[in-house]
Formats: C-alpha cells, structure tokens, sequence
C-alpha cells in the first residue's frame, strides 16, 4: 500500500469534528514556500516603514483596550 493509499484509508477513519485539524494541516504542508515567503517579506517591509515602532504599551493597557480582564480566574 503507498503512502498515498495509506493516508485515505486513516482520512476515512477521522470523525468529523476534527476534520478541520485535517484540513488546517494539509493546506500547511501544501502552501508554497515562495507564498510564505512573499508574506514575510510583506510583513518585514510593514514593519520598516512603521514610523511608530519602538512605542510599546503595557500589557494592562493592551488588556484594557481589547477589553480582557487579565486577573478573573
């Protein structure tokens, strides 16, 4: 049996609620590794053309602005 037939044969078996898992990993191992690429590239140039990087907040104010209480337990 190849590796192919392998991989159907444990997809049949998967139940339907973690199919989604499934689906999210193949389309990982799938993606173009130039995409990946391109989109980090897209993400470093974002970041240096930031005029306000280097201005961090608090993680209490970026609690407050998302509206999460950071000490409910």
């Amino acid at each position: 049996m190849s590796d192919k037939e392998r991989a159907m044969q444990l997809l049949d078996s998967v139940p339907d609620y973690k199919m989604g898992y499934v689906i999210a990993y193949l389309q990982g191992i799938t993606a173009d590794d130039e995409d990946d690429e391109t989109f980090c590239e897209g993400l470093v140039a974002e970041y240096e053309a930031d005029n306000e990087k280097g201005n961090f907040i608090s993680i209490d104010e970026m609690a407050k602005i998302s509206g999460v209480s950071l000490y409910e337990v």
